[in-house]
């Protein structure tokens, strides 16, 4: 008879504040909003709590000080987490691994932002707060050619991907106008309004080849999730999202001259770790969720994963198969273009929701198993996780 304790762990919790265009609170505010409701979602109290996992926002973060903030003694685990997108998957994974070895018992892991300031351009301020965060580098280097910020890092990507492979801005519009269907059936996603293709090539220039609504949304607010031991969490409130498996990789392409500059992810490498954790095959997956600060990264994420061949991404989202009803659910909330934007906690929130069979009208029918991807920097990071309903187990 096997006595060892069940230390596989799932997501047994999930707290939202309210996100978007919200004044008047500090990032400390929102963070702690956050795990309070996610403790409460999960029917645990804040005490129960042995671990902490804080990660940076664009703009601020409220760091390892959050645990004074709640009020939260003697925990196993403090740490801050600064991968930017993949932060979020890198939490949860150290959590897990926390959990296996028998360190902790239930920790929260929390992300929140406040880059959006009132009467403020938002990518003035979203820019702004990126740039104090970078590495001095950034702005040194790159700034005497007028290379600030995200938008032209990852716009000279996605020219070289148009380049060699013939990818069209017609073709990232398609993944920009399926978010937003289903942004249309998420209560919470900040943009409600239908677009169109022709919406899309419409839209103003922020740096080509992106057009505005290639771009990802500012969002100020908090997302928290706990993450327990199966064994707690089978007398919890919530159904137990399981991980199954995860992997990262951290490639530092940043500020570096290479042939694959824009062609590649570090999902080849992350991807198939995390699949190969779950033993599953890339086919048993049923919804994904993967980070999308502009268009181009989804598809060249959908490539490195292989749901398309290399340089097929284009014809792949563009054949209509993204958005409700189609045979690929993808970002089923809206993700970042047209949803809110959490850095990689939007995706792991959605992914918890469908995972749950809680997504109300923008549910999925078949939601036993949810991919969630995460890119950080400019391509540098990358960090999967495969994540199942409670049906998996």
């Amino acid at each position: 008879m096997n006595t060892e304790p069940d230390r596989t762990s799932v997501i047994a919790g999930l707290g939202m504040t309210e996100i978007g265009k919200v004044y008047g609170r500090s990032v400390s505010d929102f963070a702690s909003e956050a795990v309070r409701l996610a403790v409460a979602d999960a029917g645990l109290r804040l005490h129960d709590l042995d671990g902490l996992l804080v990660a940076d926002g664009v703009a601020a973060t409220p760091g390892v000080r959050l645990q004074r903030d709640l009020g939260l003694r003697d925990l196993a685990l403090v740490a801050g987490v600064a991968t930017w997108g993949t932060s979020a998957c890198v939490m949860i994974q150290y959590a897990a691994m926390a959990i296996a070895s028998g360190q902790c018992q239930a920790i929260a892991c929390v992300l929140a932002d406040t880059p959006l300031v009132p009467n403020g351009s938002a990518g003035d301020n979203f820019t702004a707060a990126a740039a104090e965060l970078a590495p001095a580098g950034w702005t040194g280097v790159f700034g005497a050619s007028g290379v600030v910020g995200g938008n032209p890092l990852i716009a000279m990507n996605a020219r070289r991907h148009m380049l060699t492979y013939g990818t069209t801005s017609e073709q990232f519009g398609h993944i920009a106008v399926a978010q937003r269907e289903w942004a249309l059936r998420n209560p919470v996603a900040q943009m409600r309004k239908p677009i169109t293709l022709e919406d899309h090539q419409a839209s103003r220039w922020v740096c080509e080849p992106f057009h505005l609504l290639d771009c990802c949304l500012v969002t100020n607010g908090g997302i928290a999730v706990v993450v327990t031991s199966a064994a707690l969490a089978r007398d919890l409130a919530q159904p137990p999202v399981h991980l199954l498996g995860w992997g990262q990789t951290n490639r530092g392409f940043f500020e570096r001259r290479d042939d694959r500059f824009g062609l590649i992810s570090g999902a080849t490498i992350a991807g198939p770790a995390a699949l190969d954790m779950a033993g599953i095959k890339l086919g048993d997956v049923d919804v994904v969720e993967l980070y999308d600060c502009y268009t181009y990264t989804v598809l060249v994420t959908l490539e490195d994963y292989g749901f398309c061949d290399k340089g097929e991404g284009g014809p792949f989202v563009a054949s209509g198969i993204l958005g409700p009803g189609g045979t690929f659910p993808l970002n089923t909330g809206g993700g970042q273009l047209s949803g809110f934007y959490f850095q990689g906690m939007t995706q792991v929130a959605e992914a918890v929701v469908q995972a749950r069979g809680q997504g109300g009208d923008r549910q999925v029918p078949d939601h036993d198993v949810v991919m969630v991807g995460n890119n950080g920097g400019c391509l540098d990071h990358h960090a999967t996780l495969v994540l199942g309903s409670a049906a998996t187990r």
